[in-house]
């Protein structure tokens, strides 16, 4: 008695499908709760608007889909054609500065009539990666020449991106950019001399700011100075992620948000927002999910096979705890406010897609490291 090959045909396993797929089940599970917890503090943050939800949904979808088409690719062909996507992100950068459009005093977006985006957003990708693939081919700890040229790699766009002017993504692309130098090596004396040239450019750097970032800046080091004005943001804040006690307020609950004493409160402030109604052992659960998603991308560097795959996995990782480190310190007063989002809560487009597509390179390294093992 013969038998069919549908007969033998078996259905594929959860296990099977990832591995097809090239996912990796700990990460994405992480990610799809940072997402799915994120939909609920929005509708509360947004006063309960249905329409901020489900374009936030649209938003995440498009973002999880490209993840998944970007985890199936090579790494090895993410080290080919670095240095074509960084050209190709300098040249978007350079069309913002002619035809971008502006909106709040800044002129960030390229408006395509399909789609309207930031092509900063694309850097925060696009100098590790260059990064990277320029130490991949040198010898490490890297020496003055390396640093030096990854610098140059770095600044460009950062210069570009600072005259939009765009401080939260510059300081983003400087923190990815320079993951990579130190995750290559750097002597203790480089990291001195280096620390010490920075120490020494702040005053240039003060001098060179808008008027509106050195406010934030003074608001920072003395919030009472101007509670109704400059700082008005983040006086609202603490009283907002104060009253939220140990257990919160319940969602939905939020006084500070939903009597519109918060101000940015469905994108930058979010946090404040879900600290009113989570409290502290909501914070603290979310800090637990926010710290095994770098905890397992710095897993997957270290297995890494080859130096530009533990740079970039490395890399992305780092970066993802910049954005948390600096979103929350801006939040509760540690840090200036600077405009960078809480990854997978705040309201956005072009930022958690290309956060998303970071994290479909880090599975592509994990997975296509597990194909070549076995």
């Amino acid at each position: 008695m013969t038998t069919t090959s549908e007969e033998h045909e078996q259905p594929l396993s959860l296990a099977d499908w990832l591995v097809r797929w090239r996912l990796d089940l700990q990460l994405l599970l992480a990610l799809m709760a940072c997402g799915g917890l994120g939909l609920f503090v929005l509708y509360s943050a947004s006063g309960e608007q249905m329409s901020i939800v489900v374009s936030q949904s649209i938003r995440l979808g498009i973002g999880f889909a490209a993840m998944i088409v970007v985890a199936q690719i090579p790494p090895d062909w993410y080290r080919t054609v670095a240095p074509w996507i960084y050209l190709l992100g300098l040249i978007l950068l350079l069309l913002v500065l002619v035809t971008g459009d502006a909106a709040m005093g800044a002129q960030r977006w390229l408006d395509l009539g399909v789609i309207r985006f930031q092509p900063s957003e694309i850097m925060k990708i696009a100098v590790p990666l260059a990064a990277a693939a320029f130490l991949h081919e040198r010898a490490l700890p890297t020496g003055w020449e390396g640093v030096i040229a990854s610098a140059a790699i770095v600044a460009l766009p950062v210069g570009l991106v600072a005259i939009q002017p765009d401080l939260g993504t510059a300081l983003l692309i400087v923190m990815a950019g320079g993951f990579v130098v130190f995750l290559a090596g750097l002597r203790w004396r480089v990291l001195a001399l280096l620390l010490l040239m920075a120490a020494a450019a702040a005053p240039l750097v003060w001098f060179n700011m808008h008027e509106y970032q050195q406010e934030r800046v003074l608001t920072f080091l003395n919030p009472a100075r101007d509670p109704a004005g400059a700082g008005y943001h983040i006086t609202q804040s603490k009283i907002a992620i104060g009253s939220g006690g140990l257990f919160g307020k319940g969602w939905l609950n939020g006084s500070q948000s939903h009597l519109n004493f918060l101000p940015e409160s469905d994108t930058d402030f979010i946090f404040a927002v879900f600290a009113e109604e989570a409290g502290l052992l909501g914070v603290i659960a979310l800090l637990a999910l926010y710290g095994f998603v770098v905890a397992r991308g710095l897993r997957i560097a270290l297995r890494s096979q080859d130096t530009f795959q533990r740079l970039m996995a490395g890399s992305i990782s780092l970066t993802f705890f910049i954005y948390v480190f600096v979103n929350m310190g801006m939040v509760i007063g540690l840090l200036p406010v600077v405009g960078v989002p809480l990854p997978m809560l705040s309201f956005g487009g072009t930022s958690m897609v290309v956060l998303l597509m970071g994290f479909g390179i880090l599975m592509s390294i994990n997975t296509h490291r597990k194909l070549l093992s076995s």
